[in-house]
C-alpha cells in the first residue's frame, strides 16, 4: 500500500469508529515518513495482525464478515447500525442482518438497547412488525437477525418528492395504528413514529421496523429527557421527562398523517429547540390542509391526533382505529363524492383525481 492510501484508509478507520482521532492522529507522521499501516497499527492496545488484516478484507467493516452468513448486499444504514441483506449457508434462507456500527458496540447502554431490541423483536408477533429471530454476537461483532422486507421507508418517499393521496395516506396510517394497538395491548409504547421508521413493501404492506426507542407503558427515562425524533415529540415529551404514554404515539402519528399528505413538518425551526418549543407552544396552522381538497375528516383526523392537550386526544387506539376505519371504508359514500357522481351522471364530467383508494402506496400529488 502506498502512504496515500493508508492515510485514506486510517481516515476511514476513524470515520467508522475502529480508531478515535487521538489514536489516529500520532500515525501520520510516521506513515508520511514511509511507515506501513499494517505494521503500525498492531502496535495500538487492541488491535493485532489479524484484527488489521480482517479491517483490510471487509474494507473497514463496510463488506462485514459474519460466520455462518453470505452477505449479499447493503439494504440501509441508519444512525447507529447497519442493515445487509445475507443468505445463511446452513439453511439457505435468506434473511436481514442489522450490525451495531463501531462506535455503538463500544457503549454498553447502546449494547444492551440494540440486544433488547432484537429480543422484543423476537418475541413479538404481528404481521405490521419486522420479524425477529434473536441478536447473536459473532467475533466482537453484534447483530440482529429479522426477515427481509423488500420496500422503502415511507420518508424515502417523501424524500423523492412524492406524496400520498389522503386514501393512502390514511390507510397507511391505519395499519401503523394497528400495529402500535397490538404493542399496547403487550403493555409497550413505541416513542419513535416517523416516517422513516414505516416501511412500504412490495406487496403494499406496511410494517414498523425500529423498536430502538420501544418502553413499557408508564415507564420514565432516568435521565429526564425526552427519547425520540424532535420533529415528531409530542409537547409533553418536548418538555422533558413526561411517562410512555400511547397518546405521544398518537400525537407522532398525527404528525406524519400530516407530512405524508402535505409533504411538509407541521413545525420546522432553525435548531432543535425550536422545533420543541412550537410543539409546545404553537398552535397547529394548517392552511395547506384547507386549500389543497382535502376532506374534513383528515383535517380533524390531524387536530385531534396533535392537539397540545394530551386529554383532547385519542384516548387509545381502539378509538383512533375506529374512526380511520370507518373513514376509510366509507369514502365512497361520503357527500362530495355522491356529489361528483350525480354530476357525471347528468353528463358534465368531473375532472380531477378520483377518490377510491389505492392502498398505503406513494404517489405524485399534482
Amino acid at each position: 500500500m502506498s502512504a496515500q492510501e493508508d492515510v485514506k484508509f486510517l481516515a476511514k478507520l476513524v470515520h467508522r469508529g475502529h480508531l478515535s482521532r487521538d489514536e489516529a492522529e500520532p500515525l501520520l507522521p510516521q506513515l508520511k515518513a514511509g511507515g506501513a499501516l499494517d505494521g503500525l497499527l498492531p502496535r495500538l492496545d487492541g488491535w493485532s495482525d489479524a484484527r488489521v488484516q480482517k479491517m483490510r478484507r471487509t474494507n473497514a467493516g463496510e463488506e462485514p464478515e459474519i460466520p455462518g452468513h453470505e452477505i449479499l448486499s447493503t439494504l440501509g444504514i441508519g444512525g447507529t447500525a447497519e442493515v445487509f441483506r445475507a443468505r445463511a449457508k446452513s439453511s439457505g434462507k435468506t434473511i436481514a442482518l442489522k450490525i451495531l456500527t463501531a462506535p455503538y458496540a463500544k457503549n454498553p447502554v447502546e449494547v444492551k438497547a440494540f440486544i433488547d431490541e432484537a429480543r422484543l423483536l423476537e418475541r413479538l408477533d404481528h404481521p405490521g412488525l419486522v420479524k425477529g429471530f434473536g441478536p447473536a454476537k459473532a467475533d466482537g461483532t453484534y447483530l440482529s437477525r429479522m426477515e427481509v422486507v423488500d420496500g422503502r421507508t415511507l420518508q424515502e418517499y417523501l424524500d423523492d418528492g412524492h406524496l400520498f393521496d389522503e386514501d393512502a395516506a390514511l390507510r397507511a396510517v391505519l395499519e401503523v395504528a394497528e400495529v402500535l394497538r397490538y404493542m399496547a395491548g403487550e403493555g409497550l409504547v413505541h416513542r419513535d413514529i416517523k416516517p422513516g421508521n414505516i416501511m412500504l413493501s412490495t406487496s403494499g404492506r406496511v410494517k414498523l421496523i425500529d423498536l430502538g426507542f420501544c418502553a413499557e407503558g408508564g415507564s420514565r427515562d432516568a435521565e429526564g429527557c425526552a427519547r425520540g425524533t424532535v420533529q415528531y415529540l409530542s409537547p409533553e415529551q418536548a418538555e422533558g421527562g413526561a411517562e410512555a404514554d400511547i397518546r405521544s404515539d398518537i400525537y407522532a402519528l398525527g404528525v406524519t398523517l400530516y407530512q405524508l399528505t402535505i409533504g411538509l413538518l407541521p413545525f420546522e425551526g432553525e435548531c432543535d429547540e425550536d422545533v420543541l418549543r412550537k410543539h409546545v407552544m404553537e398552535r397547529l396552522s394548517s392552511p395547506e390542509l384547507k386549500g389543497r381538497g382535502h376532506s374534513p375528516h383528515l383535517h380533524y383526523f390531524i387536530e385531534k391526533m396533535m392537539s397540545k392537550d394530551a386529554e383532547l386526544r385519542y384516548q387509545n387506539w381502539d378509538e383512533l382505529v375506529t374512526d380511520v376505519g370507518e373513514q376509510v371504508e366509507g369514502r365512497a359514500s361520503l357527500d362530495f363524492k355522491a356529489g361528483a357522481d350525480q354530476q357525471r351522471g347528468r353528463g358534465r364530467g368531473v375532472g380531477g383525481r378520483g377518490t377510491g383508494g389505492r392502498g398505503a402506496s406513494g404517489g405524485r400529488r399534482t
